[in-house]
């Protein structure tokens, strides 16, 4: 499974909605600064349902994906979710590691490491 290793002191944002400005003031912001500024060592967002499309047709987002990544927020997405958009190919063009999320998801819920959804 992807990323295993992960310490305790890790964060998985889990954005799910295609609404702009949440994304844009929340997920990235947050997840952004929280790498910047040392909130958190591990960051991780992943990206699912309606976040996929939101991601792939907003160039504004994908302008806040690279910002994130530049901070070294690891983006990760569902590829069930990709694969009934059509956006496989283009979430690894932009560096996010596309697989089957649902195993990866139960076992971050099931550890109690820390988690927000959006």
């Amino acid at each position: 499974m992807p990323e295993a290793a992960l310490s305790d002191d890790a964060l998985l944002v889990l954005w799910t909605t295609a609404e702009r400005e949440t994304a844009l003031h929340m997920v990235f912001m947050y997840t952004t600064n929280a790498r910047r500024h040392g909130w958190w060592p591990q960051v991780t967002l992943l990206v699912w349902g309606a976040a996929t499309r939101a991601l792939c047709e907003d160039e504004t987002l994908r302008q806040a994906l690279a910002e994130a990544q530049a901070a070294g927020v690891k983006v990760i997405a569902c590829r069930r979710c990709a694969e009934l958009t059509g956006h496989v190919d283009e979430l690894k063009a932009l560096g996010v590691k596309v697989f089957f999320t649902g195993e990866y998801l139960t076992d971050w819920i099931k550890s109690g490491k820390p988690m927000l959804s959006v």
